[in-house]
């Protein structure tokens, strides 16, 4: 929870409007669902993480996801869920913020990236 606090500061320092994301993948059912809520807490299951955008030129908006790693990997389960987010245009492209030497890098998902990093992997 701390790391997603930096990361939607460092998000929003950088002209983001940012939000927490309340929606969840069901790939059984292949829809979207609302997200699973705590129990005691204000805190969801949502994915990925957040949503942020930014209004460019006064016309556009640039949305994305952001998924908040700290070491950078996603389960497998997750890569499905990214995969069928911007498969069904939910989202354009899904972020992997990551620590990397005490600061926040982030990293554009692409499932065809990563398969020919596996293929060449093995």
């Amino acid at each position: 929870m701390r790391f997603e606090a930096k990361v939607r500061k460092d998000l929003e320092s950088r002209g983001f409007i940012v939000s927490k994301w309340q929606n969840n993948v069901d790939l059984n059912e292949g829809k979207l669902v609302p997200a699973r809520q705590g129990k005691y807490r204000l805190t969801s299951t949502g994915f990925p993480d957040f949503i942020s955008y930014m209004k460019l030129k006064n016309v556009a908006v640039y949305i994305f996801g952001v998924e908040c790693k700290v070491r950078g990997y996603l389960t497998k389960k997750e890569k499905e869920k990214c995969k069928w987010l911007i498969q069904n245009n939910i989202f354009d492209e899904i972020f992997i913020a990551k620590k990397d030497r005490n600061q926040i890098a982030y990293e554009r998902w692409d499932a065809k990236k990563r398969k020919k990093e596996k293929i060449k992997k093995n």
